[in-house]
């Protein structure tokens, strides 16, 4: 029952997930590039409508996730919503709206993308795994995120275009990654103890790697295109927090042929996500 609502939960989440990201992006590509990693970046969007929408929808879908997480494994509930699944949603939305019909080429994009996900949950063990682990659980995690970002970061600000946006995207999508773990962590001490989790260190770091999250990815929609960004956000994200719930959660993964099978799935979605990526209809052409 619990699993069942996780998955539904994650569901609304990825929903909401496609038109925040969609709004986000149209108004932070207006931003001039010296803003880029600024707080200042931030403060200029607070002026736009559209981004405070985006926003306000991003919100509401982390919301989601957050109770999802705390229902649910962070293995299912992040490939379900994040495994281009928002892509996935975003399409005929903006379809409908144009009245057009999907290209051949989007249709397989999602096709690769549900069917990969649905192999890859379909051989997905039963849930286990520790609700809280140990701070010297969490120290190397925080290291290597911590590393990955100190050195995407600064290569991307001597790279022009492109490189820039995924470079930045990646470092977002470490922050995410990393972010969904903390919240799997937080929404459990929620349900053992209440607001006697303000006691522990978890949701102070949850609100420094969500501001850390949020500016790289801004950054990257102000960079360039989400046909960019996004993908790389929707590939390191649920890749990242498979790796640490199996980690610092101590989730069970798929052995033998069963992980085989989740391997494809995973290659499938990816090449989904490659393929619904370079549909101009999703980003900044609505």
């Amino acid at each position: 029952m619990t699993t069942g609502f996780a998955v539904a939960a994650a569901l609304a989440s990825a929903c909401c997930f496609a038109a925040a990201a969609v709004m986000q992006q149209a108004a932070a590509a207006s931003e001039p590039e010296s803003d880029s990693l600024r707080p200042r970046l931030i403060l200029d969007l607070l002026r736009r409508p559209l981004w405070l929408a985006g926003i306000g929808m991003s919100f509401f879908s982390y919301v989601i996730q957050g109770v999802a997480l705390a229902f649910g494994p962070l293995v299912l509930v992040l490939v379900l919503p994040l495994a281009a699944l928002d892509l996935v949603f975003a399409l005929p939305m903006v379809a409908l709206r144009r009245r057009r019909r999907l290209t051949a080429a989007e249709v397989t994009g999602a096709a690769c993308t549900s069917g990969g996900v649905a192999a890859f949950l379909a051989v997905l063990p039963p849930p286990a795994g520790i609700v809280a682990p140990s701070v010297g659980d969490w120290l190397p995690l925080l290291a290597v995120a911590a590393g990955c970002v100190c050195v995407l970061v600064p290569v991307g600000r001597r790279r022009p275009g492109r490189s820039r946006t995924a470079l930045y995207a990646a470092a977002a999508g470490v922050m995410f990654a990393l972010l969904d773990s903390l919240t799997k962590s937080t929404a459990g001490l929620l349900r053992e103890n209440g607001v006697g989790t303000l006691a522990h260190w978890e949701p102070y770091a949850l609100l420094l790697v969500g501001g850390t999250g949020m500016l790289l990815a801004q950054s990257s929609f102000q960079a360039g295109s989400l046909t960019v960004s996004l993908p790389i956000i929707d590939t390191l994200e649920p890749i990242g927090g498979v790796l640490m719930g199996a980690v610092v959660f101590q989730e069970r993964l798929a052995t033998s042929w069963a992980l085989a099978v989740q391997g494809l799935g995973a290659l499938a979605a990816v090449a989904g996500i490659v393929i619904l990526g370079r549909s101009p209809w999703v980003y900044g052409r609505m």
